[in-house]
């Protein structure tokens, strides 16, 4: 745009009728009134299926209905086996096994026990069947006579195994709510048979480009025209920020037909967009139409930033309405800063992430004392690393905005950035951001309920189980900021704290009820107690157990009651609560021991053991990092609280 005295588009000159800006506010108390005018405020959900959710945030929690795998199954085709009965088994001397009469196939439920000294055929993605702790290569073995084979090599417990729920666990948060559903996303939702989502539904936004020296592209351009490059640019802007864009053209500068127009454009849409008519000029009639069109009005007319000054920030009866620059660079740098944070947010989506590298700037660059200022640069590789050159052609200038590879910032008290300073540069392509927050140890569906609303406070965090003393060797390593672990010390009879090492310290977390857990009916169990039960398992040989894997605060408490008895089924190892629940509900397995809510959940008999402690390792010298401070602030929340007394644990 070409910028005069009374355009829309610039501030003008002294002595045209032009009024001085009201009040010039910082950009952080800007965008505070701003943020503040608009939020808290419901969002508009609509449910739609996969295909359609592409793209866009999802709206809730979507808690997994099922395990996946919903069985433990075969990862190789091979032989379904014990392996204890293979544990010799070498090249040189092979151990004969006996085949059972069954081929277990995809989508096939085995019926044959594998009972010491017998093997079953099954394929890939095959059931496990009951008796068979692990699966042995087809390559591994050879045809003997007498319908038999020859195994020659030996096999861990759960080798070639996939537990049930060792993918996803049956009432874990699946996908937490903000999410972006791409196509990762809905393959996981599929496996879960979830077949539509709650998302929210894009903002639509109405922009409008004021300006009577404005054509369109492809209309001749007249004498004193200019093509309308904002409008084009804004629309494409707010699609890639999750909303709906929809260009409703450009309009002169006439007060009666650019307010019918805005107020049209208000009408049906959630946000309206205006590029021009800012700065006060005698032409500007924007911010005076925009003071009319509802309360609380004009939010910020003016703003400390250098591009953007002109900036005019207001909402209308709970839409915001956003006047920005006429200049196209100042237009997009005022709309990614200022407008973005806020169209994400109505969009349900996650804060954007700009990938930053650090660099040095050759030159002296000279900045307005008051303004936060943003100068465009490109980057070159120096002798010792990258270097930053300012590329501003100008507030007016398309190219400095496509050509550049990312912008500083000079803050607002500095008056310039000296040569040979070394800065950060965001660049303007995205990339992969690492998560805030890292916790590795033992897994519980109730922890779900602390990081979820993590997520709102712009947090990303990736949860790891690999069990309580994986846990806390992580933590020891410094790869995490919290290890979950209940672990409990048979001298002392402390959960917990005896297991913490230099560098660690406790963070309570909940109580959850262990306890052995079997098919309703089943008479061996009914109406005992738990060492009742454990004696009745124990005499009775057609009875299997599941266990739980090694370095699992479960697994010691399992072995506490076993002492040295070793029943059928002790070396079925998986590494969940819901994986024990499956085998037992699913008739692989007659007992195990696993949490409440997850028996509960299962629709088992559940025989009270004992009230373990669910508590943290915090790694001391990450507590004070934001992520961690938010972690441990949503752990004692009133909120958090009720949602895993909700879920069947007692808090801390």
């Amino acid at each position: 745009m070409i910028d005069t005295p009374n355009s829309p588009n610039v501030t003008g000159h002294q002595g045209v009728g032009q009024d001085q800006f009201l009040k010039i506010l910082s950009r952080e108390e800007a965008l505070s009134r701003f943020e503040a005018a608009l939020f808290p405020r419901p969002m508009a959900v609509e449910k739609l299926p996969l295909a359609d959710a592409l793209g866009l945030a999802l709206a809730e929690n979507v808690v997994a209905p099922i395990d996946v795998p919903p069985f433990d199954r075969s990862n190789v085709d091979g032989f379904a086996v014990r392996s204890s009965d293979i544990g010799t088994a070498t090249e040189g001397r092979p151990v004969r096994l006996m085949l059972n009469d069954e081929t277990i196939a995809c989508g096939v439920m085995p019926e044959l026990m594998v009972q010491s000294g017998t093997a079953t055929p099954i394929a890939t993605g095959g059931p496990l069947p009951r008796g068979a702790d692990a699966v042995v290569m087809v390559e591994h073995t050879h045809p003997a006579e007498g319908d038999a084979i020859e195994v020659r090599r030996s096999a861990a417990p759960g080798q070639f195994v996939s537990y049930a729920g060792s993918d996803i666990a049956r009432g874990e948060i699946l996908l937490r709510a903000g999410t972006v559903i791409g196509s990762r996303e809905i393959g996981m939702l599929a496996a879960c048979g979830i077949a539509s989502v709650p998302v929210a539904r894009k903002p639509r936004v109405a922009v409008l480009s004021t300006g009577d020296e404005l054509v369109q592209p492809g209309e001749p351009l007249p004498p004193a025209g200019i093509y309308d490059t904002n409008g084009a640019i804004v629309a494409a802007a707010v699609s890639e920020n999750g909303g709906e864009a929809a260009f409703l053209g450009s309009f002169p500068d006439d007060e009666a037909s650019l307010e019918r127009a805005m107020r049209r454009a208000l009408a049906a849409h959630d946000m309206l967009i205006l590029s021009g008519g800012t700065s006060k000029g005698a032409g500007d009639v924007s911010h005076r139409i925009v003071s009319r069109l509802g309360q609380p009005g004009i939010i910020a007319h003016g703003v400390a930033l250098k591009p953007g000054k002109p900036l005019c920030l207001a909402v209308c009866n709970g839409k915001p309405v956003v006047i920005l620059p006429g200049f196209p660079t100042s237009a997009m740098f005022t709309f990614h800063d200022m407008i973005v944070p806020a169209l994400r947010r109505m969009a349900g989506l996650p804060p954007r992430t700009d990938m930053q590298v650090t660099a040095r700037v050759p030159l002296r660059i000279a900045s307005e004392l008051g303004r936060t200022e943003f100068v465009m640069v490109s980057l070159v590789k120096g002798q010792e690393g990258l270097v930053a050159y300012p590329t501003g052609k100008g507030s007016g200038a398309i190219t400095s905005f496509a050509q550049a590879d990312g912008f500083i910032r000079i803050e607002a008290l500095a008056d310039h950035m000296p040569a040979g300073s070394e800065t950060e540069v965001t660049l303007f392509t995205p990339q992969v951001r690492v998560p805030d927050l890292v916790i590795i140890g033992s897994h519980c569906t109730g922890l779900d309920r602390v990081v979820a609303p993590l997520a709102q406070d712009g947090f990303s965090a990736r949860v790891l189980a690999v069990g309580s003393l994986g846990g806390l060797a992580a933590a020891r390593r410094g790869e995490c900021d919290l290890a979950p672990i209940h672990l409990l010390d048979e001298k002392t009879g402390r959960y917990n704290e005896p297991f913490l090492g230099e560098g660690l310290e406790l963070v309570p977390g909940w109580r959850r009820m262990q306890g052995i857990v079997y098919r309703p009916g089943d008479d061996r169990f009914e109406g005992l107690d738990a060492q009742g039960a454990v004696r009745a398992a124990l005499a009775d040989p057609t009875c299997l157990m599941v266990n739980r894997n090694q370095g699992a605060g479960t697994r010691i408490l399992i072995d506490s009651l076993l002492g040295d008895a070793r029943p059928d089924g002790y070396w079925n190892q998986p590494r969940s609560h819901n994986a024990v629940a499956a085998a037992v509900a699913q008739k692989r397995a007659d007992w195990g021991v696993t949490i409440a809510p997850v028996a509960k959940a299962a629709g088992l008999g559940f025989i009270p053991l004992a009230e373990e402690h669910y508590d943290f390792a915090l790694v001391t010298a990450r507590k004070d990092r934001p992520p961690v401070a938010a972690f441990l602030a949503a752990l004692k929340s009133d909120e958090c609280r009720a949602a895993l007394e909700e879920a069947g644990f007692r808090p801390a």
